[in-house]
């Protein structure tokens, strides 16, 4: 198995996050959301790397196959984490995909390390420019929506885990978008995660502003979300996230939920390898969508 060290903990142990590296030509990088694994890519490394396109994706510290740390779960570490990824293979003119989590992830990294290696960057259902509701955001998510979920999982995470990956991707007594093994596979992905990753995380999704971070992003941009996103809602998040990168090719996905990767991989296989290999159609007029 492969493994990169990104620093080492309080008591001087190793911090070695998983990846998995497929393919040759100019790099992707995946980065999963929560609560899951790099493996939550499967379709998209099942495709990508048949166009000559080199992927890597790896496991976010806590998650998958990666080391289980205490701490580290706020953005400034988990971008330096990504910084190692990127340095420790030594890659170069790289395509960053940041899914939900992910894509605080990808901001961050942009405005922390300069955007160093990186020549494009993509959103993908991402948690974009800032979910919670506050004076200065009112569009986004009460506080009280993170509070429950944070007390659902100290209750039973397990629990937690198999009704959240049900919302995930809007199965319903009349839609059943995904299969019961899928369901099953994602719960046997999440649970091996540690209960304090899952936890921390989902405080540092939930109140991390990114609003800065998006306005240092000076390369070609894809931003992609569904508008049945009942778990990181459009009007929260993809839009905004359009409106503060006016420049960026924004497509919404019509009825996909927030789990597109899976409900939608056909057409998100292509909407990234488009973007991947002739790069990004300008909106116009400004504030336009790409409706599917």
């Amino acid at each position: 198995m492969s493994y990169i060290k990104a620093g080492t903990d309080a008591s001087g142990n190793d911090i070695k996050l998983f990846y998995q590296d497929l393919g040759t030509g100019n790099p992707v990088v995946l980065i999963h959301g929560w609560p899951l694994s790099h493996e939550m890519w499967d379709y998209q490394l099942a495709e990508l790397p048949a166009h000559r396109i080199r992927v890597v994706a790896y496991d976010r510290r806590g998650f998958g196959k990666s080391t289980q740390t205490w701490d580290g779960y706020d953005y400034d570490t988990l971008a330096d984490d990504l910084k190692a990824v990127l340095d420790e293979l030594n890659l170069q003119n790289v395509t960053l995909v940041g899914f939900s989590m992910g894509g605080g992830e990808v901001a961050r990294y942009m405005s922390r390390h300069g955007g160093a290696r990186v020549s494009k960057v993509a959103f993908i259902s991402a948690v974009t420019p800032y979910l919670l509701k506050t004076e200065d955001n009112p569009d986004g998510v009460d506080q009280s929506v993170f509070d429950e979920i944070a007390e659902n999982i100290k209750k039973d995470r397990a629990d937690f885990l198999q009704t959240f990956g049900k919302q995930f991707y809007g199965v319903n007594l009349l839609n059943k978008p995904v299969s019961q093994a899928h369901l099953d596979g994602d719960f046997a992905r999440a649970y091996v995660a540690s209960h304090k990753a899952t936890l921390d995380c989902a405080t540092s999704f939930s109140t991390t502003d990114f609003r800065d971070d998006l306005a240092q992003i000076q390369v070609p941009t894809l931003i992609i979300h569904g508008d049945a996103d009942k778990t990181v809602p459009l009007e929260s998040s993809g839009e905004r996230t359009a409106e503060a990168l006016p420049a960026a090719q924004y497509i919404v996905y019509e009825g996909a939920p927030h789990g597109l990767f899976v409900t939608e991989k056909d057409r998100l296989n292509e909407d990234l390898l488009s973007f991947i290999t002739e790069g990004v159609s300008v909106r116009e007029p400004a504030g336009s969508t790409i409706l599917y």
